[in-house]
């Protein structure tokens, strides 16, 4: 977390392997740097004031292999037993809170939970590449912020996130037809001669 530059740098990440936690890369084993929005770097500094990060040692996997060497990392937000935070637990926390907003309703008495998939934690990968995309970042920037190698399959993904294209698009245009034309005109023909 680099907060005087506004960046999150996104180097590792825990997962669960043969029912442990372990640190590994990212998705798709890239690294990668995202913008930290000023908002969201103030709340993540008045959280860290009273919860700093604590130091947490666990197995390096590569490829699904141990490298066999140990990982310590600082996390932001540790699990109640102060290492790493499991994903069932914080799966647990999601949906009651899910529950508690009104989202999504509560399990019956004596049923279990249900996962409602449609509003698990990776929506908030969606609602990030939809603001992106929405306040016109382009698209290969936001695949690379989302970790895809290829544009393609983000522009495939999130087309339909791109609503106001056709506006920005005759916004482009108007002014190659309009009077008040400054630079160059679509309306001079490569001969010279106005239409």
């Amino acid at each position: 977390m680099d907060f005087l530059g506004r960046l999150v740098h996104v180097n590792r990440q825990v997962r669960l392997i043969a029912g442990r936690l372990v640190f590994s890369p990212p998705k798709r084993g890239r690294t990668r740097i995202v913008p930290l929005p000023e908002s969201l770097g103030l709340r993540l500094s008045a959280h860290i004031a009273p919860h700093p990060p604590v130091a947490v040692t666990l197995p390096w996997v590569e490829k699904g292999k141990p490298r066999g060497d140990l990982v310590t990392a600082e996390l932001l937000f540790p699990g109640p037993n102060g290492g790493a935070l499991h994903r069932n637990t914080f799966n647990h926390t999601w949906h009651v809170g899910l529950e508690r907003a009104g989202i999504v309703p509560p399990p019956v008495k004596g049923e279990l939970r249900k996962s409602h998939r449609e509003h698990g934690c990776h929506v908030l990968r969606h609602t990030a590449a939809s603001a992106c995309l929405g306040a016109g970042v382009e698209i290969r920037t936001v695949a690379e912020y989302l970790g895809h190698s290829d544009p393609g399959f983000t522009l495939r993904t999130y087309t339909h996130l791109m609503p106001n294209a056709a506006d920005r698009a005759r916004k482009a245009m108007d002014p190659f037809f309009t009077q008040e034309q400054t630079g160059p005109s679509a309306l001079v023909v490569p001969s010279g001669r106005s239409i």
